[in-house]
Parts: structure tokens; sequence; C-alpha cells
């Protein structure tokens, strides 16, 4: 097994295993290196798949990226690099990159020059929008965009096109803690940074599996390097995922209980007196009805809401009360909830009665998905206007205007719709033209079922992406040929609201384009080039603007620049530690304190489905595998969907280690999963990640959505498990060949 490991790893690096034919590259770390892999040049970026940031080193020789190591002069991940890191050079030049423009001919999508793309796109756009009106026009953005092809896209759909209905794939992963933001403190904006889980004496971490998700963070709760702060990591999850087995305590909660146990943790922590009354007063409202509220939370009651002790209970509210610095942290398990929003209104209600909050090792921290998903927030134009600013507020409407020296009318009064109501509105024929830039909804969005009907609905659709074939490019009109990360310039910001360089390393390949430019080049044929982007010609100009719009804004990025951030390794916009005045971006300055009421998940196991379906990630792979789907290495290590079950439920249904099963649910089923038998997962319950389009768990995933943030609930729904038929073996295999 540790054999098997090394020889991966050397293969990730570049090393000639067999050393036919090497170049001694003085690595006291790789060692012998093959000669195609000696680099002539390194070219500093960052990593373009999770919200951590990594900073990275791309090496090049011949104009080809042929390794990549971590850089150790950055202080996210300090040289550290996961195994999709490790392998990212290897995207660039993988098969299924998209290099031509498309466009559907008698059926077949045919390759067309880039006039006729884009002077075809405008037209269909155009005349689409001129017989249904202009919201006929419905756009979905996404997390992988550099911060100013984001802010450049925003202003070309909202005033270009001239339709609100711009989303972006974030939606689907962090609307939830931007809304849970906004409802406790006024904004969206994390509190805190990575170095908190380094100072905080108590890191609770809830739905947050970062060993998979976001594996350099797992260095910043070590307790057993030598020098590390003593701390205690407490996991919650109903899964014992590999993050809970790094953890002091493991609560191995039942599905969507966490509102209970947060509500029951506040009970605790007001009948001990380990609130900071001080800080409620002068900073917060609503604690005297909070208060009443959780009275009713007891430890028994939630003990039997969670399925943990009350002794548990009360250990753990201790712990969090009596610390000196506590530290709350999450991600999907939170996020994927109808009820995500309140649920971290709820995490934020025990920093704030606590006083953890604008300290070192205080805060509540939402860890973010995509390499850009705050850098999308932040200038996007999709549920703020650009600086975290309010659509309905004239002011924050008036002030663009001028920058942008444009008639404030332009500017939209209120937001349009969210990215799954933008699917709705295709279903129902509202929507009748769309285009998603670098997303695969195909295998990412849920009730897979319901997002073909809208994608076979409309006029025309266009995908643009780095790759091709995907799931959702074989449905488009229209095919455009992006640049992907390693191929363009410009800034990325991660979880903790580092701002960091992205730089280009190698050309696209073939006729691709990065983003940017498309976006320019769209807005000439709609004749707005040169009202709402004068004089552009780069990426650059673009963060120019940027920076003004988002000065004196709480995202204020007019404080540096592209050299001071690259120079740096990245910066914070905010510094360390939000709201360490004690002021908040509400209309009083006090934060919010919430009721949170525990309801039920949505769709409850019965006799006929009995099992609770939950997804999730694998470290190996990223969301819907466009790009780690083409990478040799990552594929050899997981080349498959499987799904988890318990023991005692494989023993009841007679099913054996690696049998072939199908997961069914109300609205379709997946087959031909290999089974895994482990106690990992909880009788009644069984996991799959989603990464896979040949096994689509969004297949039998719920239509339901949060109804604040209109993110997806991904998990908790009701499935039965069944060995796959050969039949059905066959037909799946026929399905996806």
């Amino acid at each position: 097994m540790k054999s098997s490991f090394v020889r991966r790893i050397k293969r990730f690096a570049g090393i000639d295993i067999n050393r036919e034919k090497y170049a001694y590259a003085k690595d006291p770390i790789y060692g012998h290196i093959s000669e195609s892999r000696v680099a002539e040049r390194w070219v500093k970026t960052t990593c373009g798949y999770c919200s951590v940031g990594c900073g990275m080193l791309v090496g090049v020789r011949d104009n080809k990226a042929v390794a990549v190591r971590g850089n150790p002069d950055h202080p996210v991940n300090r040289g550290k690099l996961c195994p999709k890191g490790l392998s990212e050079h290897h995207v660039l030049d993988a098969p299924g990159r998209a290099r031509q423009p498309l466009l559907r001919k008698d059926g077949v999508l045919t390759p067309v020059s880039w006039d006729e793309a884009l002077d075809t796109m405008v037209a269909r756009f155009s005349e689409i929008q001129l017989r249904h009106g202009k919201e006929s026009l419905g756009v979905v953005g996404t997390g992988q965009l550099l911060t100013e092809e984001c802010y450049t896209l925003g202003k070309l759909v909202q005033l270009g096109f001239g339709t609100r209905n711009n989303d972006g794939n974030t939606t689907l992963c962090m609307a939830s803690a931007v809304s849970g933001y906004k409802l406790s403190f006024g904004s969206d904006g994390p509190p805190g940074s990575y170095a908190d889980m380094e100072s905080a004496d108590v890191i609770l971490l809830i739905g947050s599996n970062i060993a998979d998700n976001h594996p350099i963070l797992c260095h910043r709760v070590d307790r057993t390097s030598p020098g590390t702060k003593p701390r205690t990591l407490i996991v919650v999850d109903p899964r014992v995922t590999k993050t809970a087995m790094m953890s002091d305590i493991h609560l191995a909660v039942k599905p969507r209980s966490d509102i209970a146990l947060l509500n029951g943790i506040a009970h605790i922590l007001i009948r001990e007196r380990l609130i900071d009354r001080d800080y409620i007063e002068r900073h917060t409202t609503g604690f005297e009805e909070f208060k009443k509220f959780v009275s009713t939370f007891t430890p028994a009651y939630v003990a039997s809401v969670t399925g943990l002790s009350e002794q548990q209970l009360t250990d753990v509210a201790l712990l969090y009360g009596r610390a000196k610095a506590a530290f709350i942290g999450w991600t999907m398990g939170v996020n994927h909830s109808t009820q995500g929003a309140v649920t971290v209104a709820a995490i934020n209600n025990l920093a704030l009665i606590t006083g953890n909050i604008g300290r070192a090792g205080a805060a509540p921290f939402s860890i973010t998905g995509q390499c850009n998903a705050m850098g999308t927030r932040e200038s996007g134009f999709t549920a703020s206007l650009p600086g975290y600013r309010k659509f309905d507020n004239p002011e924050d409407r008036e002030d663009l205007a001028r920058i942008w020296n444009i008639p404030v009318d332009r500017i939209p009064t209120a937001r349009g719709l969210a990215y799954p109501d933008i699917i709705e509105a295709a279903v129902q024929g509202r929507i009748k033209a769309l285009w998603f830039v670098a997303t695969n909804p195909a295998v990412s969005f849920p009730n897979y079922n319901l997002l073909e009907y809208a994608l076979r609905s409309v006029e025309f659709l266009v995908v643009q992406d780095g790759f091709h074939p995907t799931p959702t490019s074989e449905f488009a009109h229209l095919v455009l040929p992006a640049a992907i990360w390693g191929e363009k310039e410009g800034t990325y910001t991660n979880s903790e609201r580092r701002v960091s360089k992205l730089n280009c390393a190698v050309p696209p390949p073939g006729e691709a384009r990065p983003d940017f430019d498309i976006f320019l080049d769209i807005a000439s044929r709609l004749s707005v080039k040169e009202e709402l982007y004068p004089g552009w010609v780069s990426t650059h100009d673009a963060f120019l603007e940027w920076q003004r719009v988002s000065s004196g804004r709480m995202c204020d990025y007019s404080q540096f620049t592209w050299k001071d951030i690259e120079d740096a390794n990245g910066l914070q916009w905010g510094g360390p530690s939000l709201y360490s005045d004690g002021r908040f971006a509400t209309e009083d300055g006090r934060a919010r304190i919430h009721v949170v009421p525990c309801d039920p998940f949505v769709e409850q196991p019965d006799a006929e489905f009995d099992f609770i379906l939950n997804t999730g990630r694998t470290v190996e792979h990223w969301h819907t595998r466009t790009k780690t789907g083409n990478i040799e290495l990552l594929n050899d290590m997981v080349p498959r969907a499987w799904l988890e079950m318990n023991p005692s439920d494989a023993r009841r249904l007679y099913l054996k280690p690696h049998d072939r099963v199908t997961v069914r649910s109300r609205r379709g089923s997946v087959s031909d999963l290999e089974l895994r038998i482990t106690g990992i997962v909880a009788p009644g319950q069984v996991f799959m990640p989603f990464h896979f389009s040949e096994t689509n768990s969004n297949i039998v995933t719920l239509g339901a959505f949060d109804p604040i943030s209109r993110e997806p609930n991904f998990k908790q729904c009701a499935v039965r498990v069944e060995k796959t038929v050969a039949r059905d073996r066959r037909s799946s295999a026929a399905r996806y060949s």
C-alpha cells in the first residue's frame, strides 16, 4: 500500500520511476526528475480548484506546463498541495479541451469561426429578447472565473443584455452562508481567517469534511505537531468522515438535527452563565426573545432529536463556553439544506452570545467552495450589486451610476431570478435562452429530470467552457471554447478574504480564448463596449475599475495593486478579523440574534424508501469532474462512484461488499454502484459521492430549495437500495457510453 502511494506521488511530481532517461533536478524532495519534466521557468500563481487558495509554482518547458509545486512562501499552504493541486498542470493539455467554436447545424455541432459564433449568439439572444422581453434570457456564471471576469460578465448581462436573470453556480454551494451572514451581520463576508484555527482553544466544525473538501486546511487543525497550541477539535457530522477521525470529539448527529444541537448548546451556555452579557447588550439585538425560545431546547429534548447523549451535549457546550477563543467552521453539510440560511444564523448566534467574533481565534467561519466564489460574491452583480451594495438602496445605485457614468435608472432596483428559479422559468417557458459559463449543471444541478427538460425547452442554449463534450455542452446550440486556469491573468479571493494573483503560464489550446476577451467581443457586437468598458483591453483594466467600485466598501480592493498582491503572496481585505470594533453592517450597527426553529427535513424515509441518502466529495475529484475526470492520475485513484452502507443494513438486504446496487428515489434511479459496507455511515443512512456523470446522484436528489438563499437541498432525500439486475447494468453502460 505504501509503495503504491509513493509511486503515485512520484508520478504527480513527474518523476521517471523506471529511470530509463532522466535529468537530475537537484531536488531533495523529488530526487530524479524525468528530463521532459525539467522546467525552463517557473510561474507563480494560485490553484484553480477549491477556495483554500493555495499558492503554487507552475513549471513550463517548451511552452507547456510540465510540473507544479506548492509555493513555500505563500501563507495559505506553505508549500503544500493536495492531489488535485499536485496534478493541476495536466489539465492544461488534457484530452477533451474545447478548441474551436461549435454551432449546431441540422442537429449536429459543427465547427465555425469566432465571428460566426458570436454574431449568431448575439443575433439569437437579441431576437428572442425582442419577442419575449429582456428577461427571457438567463445567465449562470461560476466561481471558477477571475474576479475581473466576474465583474465584466455582470455588467455585460445586466447593463448590456439588460436582463436581471443573472446568477452563479455558487448559489449551489455558498448562497446559504451569504444569506446567513446577511441575516446576522447585515452583510456577506467571513469574519475570520485560517489563522484563527491555530489560535483558537476550541474548533467546532459542523458539516465540514475538510480532509476531503479542503485538505490543506487539515494542517491548521493538527494538534500533534511539535509546538502547536493545545486545542480541542469537535466535528459534527452524521458520517464518520476523515475529518471526524482526526477529531477529539465526534458528534454523530442525526441528519439535519444541527439546528437543535446549536439551540441546545445556547440553552446550556445561558443556563451556566457562560455568555458575554456586556457584548450582547452593546452589540446585538434580539437576545431576550432568543433566550426565551431556546429555554425549551433542554439537553433531554435535544438528545432525543440529535441522537446524542445529554452528557455529550453538556460537555461540548461547556468546552465552547469556557474557551478563551472559540472557532466555528462549516461547509456544505450546513449550506445544502432548505434551512441552510437560518442554520448559519444559528451558528452566528453562538458566536454573538459568547463574544466569539472580531478577535483572534474567535469567528463563525464559512469555508467556501470554489476557488473564486468570494470574488464572485463581491463583484458579480448577481445576488447584490458590486461591492456588497443593495439593489433596493437608492444611494448604492446612484453611487454606481456615477462611477459608471450611466443613468441611474439603468441599474435594477431588485435582483432577478436565482439559479434554480432560472431553471424553473425555463421549464415554464418564461426563460427562452440560456447562457452557461464554466459550469456543468447536467451533473451539478439537483433533480436532473427537471434540468434536462429545461435544457431541451429553451430556443437557444450557449455553453462556454474549457472542455467539450460535457454532459451539458451536448445539449448546446452553441459551444464557445474558453481558456482556463493557467491560461489567463487576474485574481481569485479565497475563503479568508485573501486576494491572490493568478498568472498565465501557457497559451490556451487551439482557438480557445479567455472568458474576458469573449465578453468584450460580445459587448462590441451589442455596441456597448465603449460605454461599459471604455478603453479596456485586458483584465487589469477591469481590476482598476473594480478598485474604484470597491473603494470604501467592506470588500475594499483599492488598498493594493496587482504587484502588491503578488509580492505579498496574497493580501486580505478587511484584515485578519472583521467586526473587531463591534460595529455591524446594519442600520443601527448591531448584529441580530435570530430565533431559529428546528424543522424536519423535507423528505423523510418510509416503508418504501427506507434510507436517508447523503452526498459529498472525495479528495481526488472536483465537482462534476469536467477537469479532474480528464486527468489520468486522478481517475486511476478513484475511477467510479460507490455507495456506502452500514453492515447491519447490508445483512438485512442480503448484500455483500462490492455488490452492484441501484439507488432509487421518487424521482429516478442510479444503477451499478459498487457497494462499500462500512461503519462510516450509520444504520438507515447511505452515502455516495456526487462527482460522477455516469452515476449521477442528482437523478435521485430533491428539487427542494432554501426559501431565503435559494440553495438546493442536495442531501437528505429518501431512497431505497436494491441489487442491480443484469439488464440495469447493461442499460446504465449504454446510457453513458
